[in-house]
């Protein structure tokens, strides 16, 4: 990638509402996309719908949030990191209004995918501010908080939503998200726009991003990540469930995924500066690879709550090194290789979990944890071989390769 354009001097660090700010984005993003999962079966009778039908919702969010992934991240790079979160989560709080005043499915199902397009803008843009304004030799400490955030927001949706649902009503959980899409889109306001160097075109950023080889390699990791991780995470609940479990205790333990991801964050942001990130990523991938082979062992309710904390803290461990690399790749294009880098993750789950559907649906859960434990090796091993290799590549003549290169986000 060859570009002379001047790219952002990052701070030493960012204010604390700042991060207040993005940590809130990113908490009702991920609190939208995940809270419907856990409501399908009782939202279904309310609108005299089957269930295949209420599906679509959740597919339908699924769908907009991953293919307008990259539109965000050109408009981001056109227009501004915090234009985008305005502008996205003015649209995503009618659109959460709506889904929660559906009076039928249909209604529901349009509204679900108005709000998946909207919300998909926080987490990425989120990250890319980090990455504009934060220096890359300790981008991880925040980007390990915004983690945080991202997996509280999971965890609540899961545990949280069905009960609502239960108890009161499955409007009030969509609702939620909407009211605070409104004030953020207001309360934005007071987050300053970093300095950027604003693209030629909308179609400049991808121009940019797709030219670095490093790029496409980093996509592939997180595709393969996406699948390892995201893909066969889907199938805790139901290998619960298929062992007689209820439903909301499959989605508690279920939801000690965020749990673990929360504490593992607090871990991460000790050690950046003291590990390298290849060390971290080994340490991730031993957690995925640890929890994986117990789930196979056994299906139990305590093993698989077990596996859930490891993979919390294996997502943190790997997954924001993996994150943090992919910020440094492309600094005049920053949002647009943050949303590219999201859409492959997003991809590789949705392959890993499709493909994975008939073995889930036969119950056969314990050839699908192991098959999930195997793919964590070449996992690990591509992703700590390449951040080396990245590293020592972007390391100026005479600087140690153990060390972060300070340079090695200046483009």
């Amino acid at each position: 990638m060859t570009t002379t354009a001047p790219t952002p001097t990052p701070v030493a660090t960012l204010p604390a509402s700042s991060l207040r700010l993005l940590y809130t984005a990113g908490f009702v993003s991920n609190f939208d996309r995940f809270c419907i999962a856990p409501m399908l079966v009782l939202i279904g009778p309310r609108l005299g719908a089957p269930l295949p039908t209420v599906v679509l919702a959740a597919s339908v969010y699924y769908l907009t949030y991953g293919l307008m992934q990259p539109v965000w991240g050109a408009a981001g790079d056109r227009w501004g990191r915090v234009w985008v979160m305005r502008v996205s989560l003015t649209g995503a709080a009618p659109a959460a209004l709506v889904s929660a005043l559906a009076p039928n499915a249909p209604v529901l199902i349009g509204a679900r995918a108005l709000a998946g397009a909207f919300f998909a803008a926080s987490i990425a843009a989120s990250l890319t501010y980090v990455g504009d304004t934060v220096p890359a030799a300790i981008r991880q400490r925040p980007l390990s908080e915004l983690m945080t955030a991202f997996a509280l927001g999971t965890a609540v949706a899961t545990a949280v939503a069905g009960v609502l649902a239960h108890y009161l009503t499955w409007r009030l959980v969509f609702a939620l998200p909407g009211v605070l899409a409104a004030y953020l889109a207001v309360a934005l306001r007071r987050l300053p726009e970093p300095e950027r160097t604003p693209s030629g075109s909308l179609l400049a950023p991808f121009r940019v991003v797709l030219s670095s080889g490093w790029q496409w390699y980093v996509m592939a990791v997180a595709m393969l990540e996406g699948a390892v991780l995201l893909g066969f995470l889907t199938y805790l609940a139901p290998a619960l469930e298929a062992r007689g479990v209820s439903t909301p205790l499959a989605g508690g333990v279920a939801a000690l995924y965020g749990v673990g991801s929360m504490a593992a964050a607090q871990s991460v942001k000790r050690l950046v500066g003291q590990w390298s990130p290849v060390g971290l990523i080994v340490a991730g991938g031993a957690q995925m690879a640890a929890a994986y082979l117990l789930a196979g062992y056994s299906q139990s309710t305590g093993a698989l709550a077990a596996v859930a904390l490891l993979l919390g803290g294996g997502w943190s461990f790997m997954h924001s090194t993996i994150q943090s690399w992919a910020t440094a790749l492309a600094p005049t294009a920053r949002a647009t290789g943050v949303a590219m880098f999201g859409v492959a993750l997003y991809v590789g789950s949705a392959v890993a979990g499709g493909l994975a559907a008939s073995t889930a649906q036969a119950h056969h859960y314990r050839s699908l944890f192991w098959l999930a434990a195997l793919l964590t090796v070449p996992l690990t091993a591509a992703a700590a071989t390449g951040r080396a290799r990245y590293q020592r590549a972007s390391a100026p003549a005479g600087h140690a390769a153990g060390t972060p290169a300070p340079v090695a986000d200046a483009g």
